[in-house]
């Protein structure tokens, strides 16, 4: 398998993960958190075709962002950096705008690091980066 082939599927593979993930998480796990903090807030939780979408999206990029990260950091360091640059500056947003429920800290913490350090790993494994001494 090529180098290219390799780094897609290792994107693919990883962004099939973190979507999986996210979908667990929020529409199993969590929705009525969800919902019961939109409807406190008087708004309609979004929840249409675009939106899923949107989200598939986000996680196909946030998946290319791990691998990117995977060509030049360790596992930790990748998924650290990986997890504060896709959530938790996530959080802070839609925490200014409002719009995240708090409650869900507890459950998503955890498990967004879960998720962002197995998708880590599955670039790792799949495609492990050149070494330049190689």
């Amino acid at each position: 398998m090529t180098e290219k082939t390799r780094a897609l599927l290792a994107v693919l593979l990883a962004a099939a993960w973190v979507n999986a993930s996210e979908f667990l998480r929020n529409e199993w796990l969590l929705k009525d958190h969800w919902l019961r903090h939109y409807q406190r807030l008087g708004l309609a939780f979004p929840e249409a075709p675009h939106n899923g979408a949107i989200w598939g999206l986000w996680g196909l990029l946030f998946a290319a962002w791990i691998y990117a990260l995977t060509r030049a950091h360790s596992w930790l360091r990748t998924a650290l950096l990986a997890w504060f640059g896709g959530f938790v500056l996530m959080w802070l947003v839609i925490g200014n705008l409002g719009v995240l429920p708090v409650s869900l800290l507890p459950y998503a913490l955890p498990l967004s690091l879960l998720e962002t350090g197995i998708a880590s790993a599955i670039c790792l494994r799949v495609a492990p980066p050149r070494r330049a001494d190689a």
